[in-house]
């Protein structure tokens, strides 16, 4: 029975030092077939949520060097979402889930080794996706670039403009 342990507790420490996230739910009355869809709707973006004992998940944590407050919220029934991609599209899917079916409830998360309650969770959920804060940044950072084009090229602009009109104005004396 040790060595299975040790085993549930190396694929469990695996799971936590390969993702930056970890988030601890309280499945309690989920039934199989919504913890199935859950499951479903966490796939696209790279997440997974499974059940360990909170023995287990105690100790993997403590190897993993996350901070020792996540202890409280590792009581009942709990599962762990974990992932290797966006943490924002993850807690918006169990945000929703939550909301739609009532359950899991959230308890708290591990982010980059900070802890974060529930209300941090919900706070990611509410971010926009990756790709709009990608699209955001980048007309930011393009915004500077495009006004210094723009005074750069209105000199040379305003000199047309006043070659032009003053080409109209003669055309218009010499047809009078």
């Amino acid at each position: 029975m040790k060595a299975e342990k040790t085993l549930l507790i190396e694929d469990l420490l695996s799971r936590v030092n390969s993702s930056p996230f970890l988030f601890v739910v309280d499945y309690t009355g989920l039934t199989v077939d919504k913890f199935a869809e859950l499951r479903k709707r966490l796939a696209p973006t790279g997440a997974e949520i499974h059940v360990f004992k909170n023995t287990l998940v105690k100790k993997a944590a403590e190897r993993a060097g996350y901070p020792e407050s996540l202890a409280p919220f590792l009581t009942g029934q709990s599962a762990f979402v974990t992932g290797a991609q966006d943490v924002c599209a993850a807690a918006k899917i169990m945000k929703n889930f939550a909301a739609e079916f009532e359950k899991p409830k959230i308890k708290a998360g591990v982010l980059d080794g900070a802890l974060l309650d529930a209300n941090g969770i919900k706070a990611l959920a509410d971010l926009p996706s990756k790709e709009t804060l990608q699209a955001q940044l980048l007309g930011v950072l393009q915004a500077p670039a495009s006004a210094l084009v723009r005074l750069l090229n209105e000199p040379a602009a305003s000199l047309a403009r006043v070659l032009k009109a003053k080409a109209d104005a003669a055309g218009e004396s010499a047809a009078a």
